[in-house]
């Protein structure tokens, strides 16, 4: 059971690190789908994860800083990573050989629904209520829509990796949860100690079944494997934690709908990728839930009381 988040108020830096973390991470899908192109996923992931490590790396050693030497924080990395990066990372960039990185980014960003249930349901850290179930509700909802409930009828590659993008994102929502218990370690030192790790661990795997010295990735594929290891990694697992210590675990999720446009976005403008139909419903249902779960209930009261109350011209 992760510690309860202690309620502090919040200013508008700890929303603004927030925008910064959905920024981060909204780029990963379509630079993802470029760098497959030459480099298969295990090897990405790896290399990635240490890019990130030795970036973080450098900058800790210019703050003073130092990784912890102790079993107990690196038991504490070892399960952070595992289920915040490397078993997502290996679903996701799987999938993403069949999904287009603008369905990636809208079915990856449904992991507010699903830490909100594991909330509700388990954990019970932070308030669940029943408007957050509603949105909860919702968020499912699209989901479906960008699946399409037809589509379950006749499984292909397309509707395994679009489910096991949303197996990857239950991965993602109990990271946040449990990233909790990291609160006690400067985010930059768990950053660079959870990459490290999650990089060592692949690279074995990476030489036996790619033989990444055989492989001729392009400019493109190297070029956005670099970005996302100091853009969406590094720095973007250093703004998770620092967001998970301010906001708490609903809230940080948050950003999973701010994801959706910026992500959609740059799909378009780097892919040239269209938004079909359903995946332009289902973006508005799932922004919909996840916005009735993480706006405080009393905002809304406060919304209808002003309605109510200003004056008729």
């Amino acid at each position: 059971m992760p510690p309860s988040v202690r309620q502090v108020h919040r200013s508008w830096r700890d929303y603004a690190l927030l925008l910064a973390l959905a920024c981060c991470w909204s780029s990963t899908y379509p630079l993802t789908k470029i760098g497959l192109g030459s480099i298969p996923p295990i090897t990405f992931i790896s290399a990635r994860s240490l890019i990130a490590a030795i970036f973080l790396l450098v900058i800790l050693r210019a703050r003073g800083l130092r990784l912890p030497t102790d079993a107990k924080a690196w038991k504490l990395f070892a399960q952070q990573q595992t289920i915040n990066s490397t078993i997502p990372f290996l679903l996701i960039t799987w999938a993403q050989q069949y999904v287009p990185a603008a369905s990636t980014v809208v079915l990856a960003s449904t992991t507010p629904i699903f830490a909100f249930l594991i909330t509700w349901g388990i954990t019970r850290h932070e308030p669940a209520t029943l408007l957050k179930l509603a949105g909860a509700i919702l968020g499912l909802a699209g989901t479906a829509v960008i699946i399409g409930l037809d589509a379950l009828g006749n499984l292909n590659a397309d509707i395994l990796a679009e489910i096991v993008i949303l197996l990857a994102t239950i991965s993602f929502a109990c990271a946040t949860i449990f990233g909790l218990r990291l609160s006690d370690y400067d985010p930059m030192v768990v950053a660079a100690g959870s990459l490290l790790f999650g990089g060592c661990v692949l690279l074995p795997v990476s030489l036996i079944v790619d033989h990444p010295w055989t492989l001729h990735p392009t400019p493109q594929a190297l070029i956005s494997i670099v970005t996302i290891g100091i853009f969406s990694s590094a720095f973007g697992l250093m703004l998770f934690y620092m967001c998970l210590r301010r906001l708490g675990t609903l809230t940080t999720n948050a950003q999973g709908y701010l994801r959706i446009p910026i992500g959609v976005g740059l799909s378009v403008v780097l892919l040239g990728e269209t938004v079909p139909a359903n995946l332009a419903l289902g973006l508005v249902l799932v922004m919909a839930g996840v916005t009735a779960m993480t706006i405080p209930g009393d905002r809304y009261g406060k919304w209808f009381d002003r309605l109510r109350t200003k004056p008729k011209s």
